[in-house]
């Protein structure tokens, strides 16, 4: 349970720096930006652990590093795929 509430909180923050590093303007909902910030904790693990910098002694910098762009790349995607309403002229 305590995973799940963590990758929650991850999310969230994740998700608002992916939205403020992110060029342009986002029209996305919050819950996507929470799930854009998800898949970036979990794809900048990944990477983190293909590099060899996933564990580190202190704190993993690199690995928060790698999460951060994929946070900004999966905001990026999920604003240029998401669904606008259009307005009816």
């Amino acid at each position: 349970m305590s995973a799940i509430i963590g990758l929650l909180i991850a999310g969230i923050v994740l998700g608002i720096l992916g939205r403020l590093l992110a060029p342009g303007e986002q029209k996305i909902p919050f819950w996507l930006t929470i799930l854009a910030g998800i898949v970036g904790a979990l794809v900048g693990n990944l990477i983190a652990g293909w590099v060899g910098v996933r564990d580190t002694s202190g704190i993993d910098w690199w690995r928060h590093i790698f999460q951060i762009i994929a946070a900004v790349v999966a905001v990026t995607l999920a604003a240029a795929f998401y669904p606008r309403a259009r307005t009816h002229a």
